[in-house]
């Protein structure tokens, strides 16, 4: 059983799955609808404002993949290798076509009303569900597909052997770039920016990489990568897999997820975590912000890290939401000038500091006169140690 505590602002969904989850999708219309996939062969359709499952649709076998279309249609994949539309309205189901292998990534794009899956065949495949004949056209790649993500145009491939491609949806010709991931072990986890300027990728090993797409070498440049998802127990480190990322539509900040059963907002811009929220009972296979941002969902489960002898003490699944706050908000930084007295007695200085170096992880926010230094464990050493008398004016995190 989760001991997170419960809330109106944290709260976990009636009616969970029973199974591992396999992905959380919100609604790109309705900020109030998820789908949940799960291995245990069904999606389901909630209403997280009422907390009541409005649908189940079950499937031949366990379901790898979904999301949402339009805010009445909904697309699902999984290991019977069939691609299905989901009617919300009528809960009628439409079988669309199928891979050669499962289905393990699925795709809608609005502008174009295209889907686009992803399979271990090593395929991509388009369809367009309003046609007669659905599929549309099959796109041959070098490796398995294990993870796909969409924004404005352009689509990222992540696939087995650390292989990644980036197309633009209107020209599938070929690749408009190929790249090998910047992370030494397998992707677990990929998501684009919301912004559309770049992707982050986690991997196995307790790492996440953030990637830029244009091919410019000043952009290349700003690329990088930083362990996350790591605690030293006993002063033994234990490194677990970034299984989900999740970009924030608003501020373009983003979450990650892992087998360690938390949950971290990053400012990729400045480098910095902005909070950790406290640990669930398990692993989170997958995370999604909802279309306003003021709501993330967190799916809790099992995933199989331990093999079968973790199966057997595993908690089980859940779907949790929460609200959403100053957290998630990205860095404003600005510059302001500060005064103190040196510790040797020497004449006061001046020097002018910015404030992007600086945030509480605890989301407090300073003000004017604010007493900085003493509550800034970014700021140099040799300044913290100072005593001083400081005045200073500051926005800190969006704040004014």
């Amino acid at each position: 059983m989760s001991k997170q505590p419960y809330s109106k602002d944290h709260f976990e969904l009636s009616s969970p799955p029973f199974d591992s989850v396999s992905q959380v999708r919100f609604s790109p219309t309705n900020p109030d609808q998820l789908l949940v996939s799960s291995w245990d062969t069904t999606v389901r359709f909630y209403d997280i404002t009422a907390n009541e499952q409005k649908a189940k649709f079950d499937h031949r076998a366990a379901v790898l993949a979904c999301t949402f279309g339009d805010g009445t249609h909904a697309y699902s994949g999984g290991l019977d290798m069939g691609v299905r539309e989901i009617d919300l309205t009528t809960e009628k189901v439409t079988f669309l076509g199928q891979h050669e292998n499962a289905v393990s990534a699925v795709n809608y794009v609005r502008e174009q009303n295209v889907l686009i899956t992803g399979s271990w065949d090593q395929s991509l495949r388009f369809w367009d569900p309003r046609a007669e004949t659905p599929g549309v056209s099959s796109h041959t790649l070098p490796e398995r597909v294990y993870h796909m993500d969409v924004v404005n145009h352009t689509l990222v491939v992540a696939m087995a052997s650390r292989l990644f491609h980036i197309y633009d949806v209107r020209k599938m010709s070929e690749p408009a770039q190929t790249r090998e991931s910047s992370l030494k072990f397998m992707t677990r986890s990929l998501a684009c920016m919301a912004d559309g300027q770049g992707y982050a990728i986690g991997s196995v090993e307790g790492r996440i990489g953030v990637e830029y797409f244009d091919p410019s070498q000043e952009a290349q440049d700003k690329k990088y990568a930083f362990k996350c998802h790591r605690q030293a127990i006993d002063d033994v480190d234990h490194v677990w897999p970034v299984n989900a990322l999740a970009f924030h539509p608003v501020y373009n900040t983003f979450a990650s997820a892992g087998s360690d059963g938390t949950v971290s907002i990053w400012d990729h811009k400045v480098k910095k975590r902005l909070r950790q929220y406290p640990k669930y009972a398990t692993a989170i296979p997958s995370i999604a912000f909802n279309a306003d941002g003021t709501r993330l969902a967190v799916g809790v489960s099992y995933t199989w890290d331990d093999g079968e002898e973790g199966a057997k003490t595993a908690e089980r699944p859940a779907i949790w939401i929460r609200k959403t706050g100053e957290e998630v908000k990205a860095l404003r930084g600005v510059a302001f000038l500060l005064t103190w007295a040196a510790s040797d007695g020497s004449t006061q200085r001046e020097a002018t500091m910015h404030l992007a170096s600086y945030r509480p992880i605890d989301g407090l926010v300073y003000g004017h006169e604010a007493s900085v230094l003493a509550n800034a464990p970014h700021c140099d050493s040799g300044l913290r140690d100072t005593a001083v008398s400081r005045r200073t004016s500051c926005l800190v995190g969006g704040a004014e």
